[in-house]
This record gives C-alpha cells, sequence and structure tokens, in this order.
C-alpha cells in the first residue's frame, strides 16, 4: 500500500519481496481507503455465521451479521444473554469506532487535543467503558455480560488469537476490541480480502533477498541484495519487522544503544499454527470454533505459558468445500505433530483424509503474524516502542511500514507511514 501511494505522489518506486503473500488478505480494509485508491475491484470476505461453535447436547451456537438472528441463536442457549447481546454489541461498537478512527492515521499522541476531543465524544458512557475495558481481562468483560459458557469460551479465544496470554490475562479485553474494528456490531471475526494482489498488479514486485540497508553518514543510500547487487534510493520503506530492520540488515553502530536494547526485547512470540486440510465430502458449514469455555482457553495457554505444545489446544476451522484450515493455538509449525493432534480434535466433525501443518511465512519473526505481539504496551502510540511509533528512525530516509507498526492491520500501517513520509519529503 506504501508503494502504490508513493508511485502516485510521482516517487520511483521498487518494492522487493522475498516471498510471495500466501492466501488472502486478513484484516479490516476501510472503506474511505479503498475509495482513496480506487480499489473498485475489492471483495472482502467474512464468513456467514462468522462463528459457530458445537453445544454439549450435539447443537450449535451461530452467531450472525444479523443481530436478530444471534440474538435469537443464544436465547435457545441462554435466555439472560440474549438480552444482554444487543446492549453489549451496542457498547462495543461504539469503541470500536473509535478504534477505525485512529487506525487510519499515524498513532495519537496522549497530548494531542484531537485525540482529546475524540474521547470526550464518546460521552461519560463510553468514557467509561473505555477506560475500564482498556486493562481488563477479556475474561472478566464477559462475565460482565454473560452467563453461557460456550458464548465466552468462543469469544475468549477471539481475544487471544496469535497472542501468548490466556483470557483471563490483562488487556486482552482490548484485544476483542481491535477484532470487532471495522465490522458490523457483533461481528468478531477478522474479514479476507483480496487487497494484496489488486496492489500487486499496480506495482508489479521483484522477488529478492535484501543483505543489507547501506547507510552513510545517519542517511540511507539504498539497499544490497543478497546476490550482490546494490539498488541506490534516498528512501527506503521496510515491511519487515524493526528489530531486522535497525539490528540485522543496517550495520552496527547507527542506532543508540538504548534503542537497540529496547529493539531486542520487543515481544514477538509466535503462538499458532496452520494445517491445511482435505476432506472425505464438503462440509455444510464455513467456520467451527472448538474453545467450549474460558476454562478450556485458558489451561490452553497454561501449557504454552511454560512451554509445552497445548494438549487441548483451541481450534477454529474455516472450511471451503473440501477443503479447510486451521488456526491451532496454543503450538507453533515445528511443535511435534501438529496435523494429528488436529486430525484427532476433529474428528467427530470432519471425516479428514489428509492433514499438513502449513509453513510459516518467513517475515513473521517467530511466528508472528503481527511481527510485534499485539499488547496494550505496545499499542497505538507505544507500537511497538515509543521511540518508533511515528513510522520513521533515527536513520534519515529509513521508514518502517510493516505490521509491527501501528495499527497492525495489513496495508495499514503501510498507508499511515507513506503518508506520514509524504508529508515530511
Amino acid at each position: 500500500m506504501a508503494a502504490d501511494l508513493l508511485a502516485r505522489a510521482g516517487h520511483g518506486v521498487n518494492v522487493l519481496q522475498e516471498e510471495a503473500p500466501r492466501g488472502r488478505t486478513i484484516g479490516w480494509v476501510p472503506p474511505q481507503l479503498a475509495r482513496e485508491l480506487a480499489l473498485g475491484e475489492l471483495t472482502v470476505d467474512l464468513p456467514e455465521p462468522w462463528l459457530r461453535a458445537p453445544l454439549a447436547d450435539g447443537g450449535v451456537l451461530e452467531l450472525s451479521r444479523d443481530m436478530a438472528r444471534s440474538v435469537e441463536a443464544i436465547r435457545r442457549v441462554n435466555a439472560r444473554d440474549a438480552a444482554s447481546w444487543p446492549r453489549f454489541c451496542e457498547r462495543m461498537a461504539t469503541l470500536a469506532r473509535l478504534l477505525e478512527r485512529l487506525y487510519v492515521e499515524p498513532p495519537p499522541s496522549l497530548v494531542d487535543l484531537r485525540f482529546a476531543f475524540r474521547l470526550r465524544r464518546l460521552g461519560r458512557q463510553g468514557l467509561e467503558d473505555l477506560m475500564r475495558l482498556l486493562p481488563m481481562p477479556a475474561a472478566e468483560l464477559l462475565d460482565d455480560w454473560f452467563e453461557s459458557d460456550v458464548l465466552k469460551g468462543a469469544l475468549g479465544a477471539q481475544a487471544v488469537r496469535h497472542l501468548l496470554q490466556g483470557p483471563r490475562s490483562a488487556g486482552t479485553a482490548f484485544r476483542l476490541l481491535h477484532y470487532h474494528a471495522g465490522n458490523p456490531p457483533g461481528v468478531f471475526r477478522v474479514p479476507a480480502s483480496n487487497l494484496a494482489p489488486l496492489l500487486r498488479a499496480r506495482v508489479a514486485p521483484r522477488e529478492a533477498k535484501v543483505a543489507r540497508i547501506t547507510v552513510r553518514a545517519g542517511e540511507v543510500t539504498g539497499v544490497m541484495l543478497d546476490r550482490g547487487e546494490e539498488l541506490r534510493a534516498s528512501l527506503v520503506v521496510s515491511a519487515a519487522d524493526p528489530r531486522r530492520t535497525l539490528l540485522d540488515l543496517v550495520e552496527p553502530g547507527w542506532l543508540d544503544p538504548d534503542l537497540a536494547r529496547a529493539l531486542r526485547h520487543v515481544r514477538s512470540r509466535g503462538v499458532a499454527a496452520k494445517v491445511a486440510l482435505t476432506l472425505e465430502r464438503a462440509a455444510d458449514w464455513k467456520t467451527l470454533t472448538l474453545a467450549p469455555s474460558l476454562d478450556y482457553v485458558e489451561r490452553a495457554y497454561d501449557d504454552a505459558k511454560y512451554g509445552r505444545v497445548s494438549a487441548q489446544p483451541w481450534l477454529d476451522v474455516i472450511a471451503d468445500g473440501k477443503d479447510a484450515e486451521v488456526h491451532l493455538q496454543y503450538a507453533k509449525a515445528d511443535d511435534g505433530d501438529l496435523a494429528a493432534l488436529a486430525t484427532r480434535l476433529l474428528t467427530p466433525f470432519l471425516s479428514v483424509t489428509a492433514a499438513r501443518v502449513l509453513p510459516t511465512p518467513a517475515s513473521w519473526p517467530d511466528g508472528q503474524p503481527h511481527q510485534a505481539e499485539l499488547a496494550l504496551d505496545q499499542a497505538l502510540w507505544m507500537r511497538p516502542l515509543p521511540e518508533l511509533a511515528g513510522y520513521r528512525t533515527p536513520i534519515k530516509g529509513l521508514w518502517l511500514g510493516g505490521q509491527a507498526m501501528h495499527p497492525a492491520v495489513p496495508g495499514l500501517a503501510g498507508y499511515n507511514c507513506a503518508r506520514e513520509l509524504l508529508r515530511s519529503v
């Protein structure tokens, strides 16, 4: 996205990628951004129902984009929860709209009056909800509103997706809110889109591995490829994680030692694996979440907390005909026979003929797709560190536009980075 904006502004742009992106882009695409970039062929997909969780009696709980259908589905499980669902969704949607505004611009400053005015527009109830929710464990938020174990378990699992924490960890309610941004009220699943191929068609990337970002007198001068070719440039925008960009690709000595030390301590732990399944017959549903309670998800996290593969991980399945992809957490792609584990757990629901663990993309440090874990202390004006939150680095001409930067939504960091860069040149 950064390349497209810079090319539109008249810059000569070379895009280098080490590997072709796999599948569709997972993340929200703001409508105003789609209009600005004239993404007329953009398609955004979200399963309907967006969540399907099995019940102990053999039934299922299905949550839909349609509020009335969700309420009726929840009523069959718990009448009190059905009454609470619309109010819960309305309160969360109010806060999610704030995040949506913050996500399409550079991270706010605590002393920025515009940020203060936006908070005031939430009103008294909204401000109270925000200040209470941000540091809150997702489990406590959900316990406040609901009684049903399966409803709380499925939502609590979404709150800790790709996070080495459990739903009883502080700050995980913020993650649930993050996944609500860009969605209709009551939807807490990130959609998929064809954004990446649309952008690649505009600025065709070249497959190449960068060995070094070259710097002279504190200013970037270009990049050196692994085969020895040097590309001269006065501006470099890196979508690699900041630690690799500044500690591995830049020669030592250009960073303040305190910043280098802080970069080494940015948390970027991978906690999930993807398993591809081939099915004997097509599934008659699109999605299935196996996280029957908050206690189940928390126990799954307990194993990971002590460095073990979860014996009972929580699973999220997206099915498409005879193919399915499983999000398996808490484990990593190289943690034993995860294909067999996923197959065993899904046997009551699917007839699997083949299963394989998908390789982790090279751009995910330690298997973390957000590059830096999206936790409250690594979010907004602290993402991934306060010193780097504005996308620029201490090296003149070197900018950061990858997933580790605000707002941890694919494409949006590059969009915000390019806009800031264009304002500065």
